[in-house]
């Protein structure tokens, strides 16, 4: 037998979560079943959504269980199969995060695409992130070149890649992140960035005005908050607004209030639209004919911070939301 260490959430946190609410335990795992394959992971994802996961209630997806394992997306290898499509020595994709040694349905995996990029640039840039930054762009937002195009967390794993896909398409971008370091890192992409910290709805909402005055046709929403409400006073006429996150309110513990001047969805004759990447998922394949030889060549440009050791990828999660991270959080198993 095969012995699998992986992460449980003991309880439902209150606000933003503590470590000592994730239990690290271990268990043998039994003999593979037909259309099974077990995998050494290699790479795992943590991500902001998963916080939504922790709450015990529904959204667009089912909570964890308490002290059941956990999932995420993960990177690794294949270590044993019965699948028909799988064999040693494969380096596949998956969604049993949080743990070291997976067993699943072969039917749940899928092998890395035959890319000239690094295995853990499936998780980030090539990954979920990558698709959601191409999904709410161009299916969601409907970006035309010439666009004046505004993201918020622009230099995370999403909002970098939006930020640099916008550009392609020749439009105006101004990034928001928060601090100098990631301001600058923006500016040598050649990205107008606007540092949001100290500044409450209405000195942002005169930053972005000065940084494009003419407005913006699009506002990639990572954020929510402030933030938000500054985007909407300087929408132009026929905006179009893609909510991807609104992380400001993962940790919440109270009422949020939203933005008080909604109004200027209808003044702009604007569009704003949620969205959810799974349900596009079957344009990955163009997502990646589009996207990946572009990674591959080192036109698009990512970060990526790792945290190495499986006990760490409760310190790695928390990382997301103190603004630790730069671009793609990842924990790197060895």
């Amino acid at each position: 037998m095969s012995l699998s260490r992986y992460f449980v959430l003991t309880e439902t946190p209150t606000g933003l979560p503590r470590q000592d609410q994730f239990t690290l335990k271990e268990a043998h795992l039994p003999d593979l079943g037909p259309g099974e394959v077990r995998v050494r992971n290699r790479w795992l994802s943590v991500d902001p959504y998963m916080r939504g996961r922790m709450s015990g209630v529904t959204t667009y997806v089912e909570p964890y269980d308490l002290d059941a394992p956990m999932e995420g997306a993960a990177v690794g290898e294949v270590v044993a199969s019965r699948h028909a499509h799988f064999s040693e020595g494969d380096r596949v994709r998956h969604m049993a995060g949080w743990r070291d040694l997976a067993q699943l349905p072969g039917d749940d995996v899928e092998s890395l695409p035959n890319y000239d990029v690094p295995e853990q640039a499936y998780l980030g840039v090539l990954g979920m992130p990558g698709m959601t930054a191409w999904t709410g762009l161009n299916r969601i937002a409907g970006m035309q070149p010439g666009d004046r195009v505004l993201v918020s967390a622009a230099s995370g794993a999403v909002g970098s890649l939006v930020a640099q896909l916008a550009q392609t398409a020749d439009c105006h971008v101004v990034g928001v992140a928060g601090g100098k370091a990631k301001c600058e890192w923006l500016r040598s992409l050649g990205v107008e960035a606007v540092d949001y910290k100290g500044k409450d709805a209405s000195e942002l909402s005169a930053a972005l005005g000065a940084a494009s005055p003419e407005g913006f046709d699009i506002y990639y929403e990572n954020v929510g908050g402030p933030l938000l409400e500054a985007a909407l006073a300087n929408l132009r006429d026929h905006a179009r607004v893609a909510i991807c996150g609104f992380i400001d309110r993962y940790n919440a513990t109270g009422v949020v209030s939203g933005p008080s001047n909604l109004h200027q969805l209808l003044f702009r004759k604007a569009r704003m639209e949620g969205f959810i990447v799974l349900e596009h998922w079957a344009h990955y394949p163009t997502f990646l004919d589009e996207v990946a030889p572009r990674v591959a060549r080192g036109d698009i440009h990512y970060r990526e911070s790792v945290v190495e050791g499986l006990e760490r990828t409760p310190e790695a999660f928390l990382k997301l939301f103190s603004g630790e991270n730069e671009g793609k959080m990842l924990v790197k198993l060895s």
